[in-house]
């Protein structure tokens, strides 16, 4: 009995949070549009630690700390761009599997955010940035894989 209720509310609140996303964008196209720029912001500054971790630029730990929370507070945000009737055939566009495998590519996105929020803990010093970057892109490499056409 607990279990039925605990997915009964689960779905409730799946839905609940499902529709103001979906109404928040008047037309397809500016929920592509968010959820691209959502995807630049984060990579501009996921790149950044990228340097430094790859030893391209010098580690700041102030500068990798501020990278990082930016990463993970952006990692929130460009899935509610992905909505139906914006997937397409274009290079970098979603593949229409998204929508018919969304268990996967939420879960997908809820692992970015876990690897993102472990990266801004991570961060404070080079070897823990080092550590958890790779961990981190792969999440982003694993969702390109299977959800975004090459």
């Amino acid at each position: 009995m607990q279990r039925l209720l605990l997915t009964a509310a689960a779905a409730v609140l799946g839905l609940a949070t499902a529709l103001p996303a979906a109404a928040q964008f008047q037309k397809p196209e500016d929920a592509v549009k968010y959820r691209k720029a959502g995807f630049t912001v984060m990579a501009a500054h996921f790149s950044r630690l990228g340097a430094m971790a790859q030893g391209r630029v010098p580690f700041d730990a102030a500068t990798a700390q501020a990278n990082a929370e930016i990463v993970a507070q952006m990692s929130k945000l460009p899935f509610a761009g992905f909505v139906d009737g914006t997937s397409g055939t274009e290079k970098g566009a979603p593949k229409a599997n998204v929508w018919s495998d969304r268990a996967k590519f939420d879960a997908g996105a809820k692992k970015l955010q876990d690897e993102a929020a472990k990266l801004v803990a991570s961060a404070k010093t080079l070897d823990g940035l080092k550590a958890q970057f790779g961990p981190t892109a792969g999440t982003c490499k694993a969702c390109h894989d299977d959800f975004r056409n090459p």
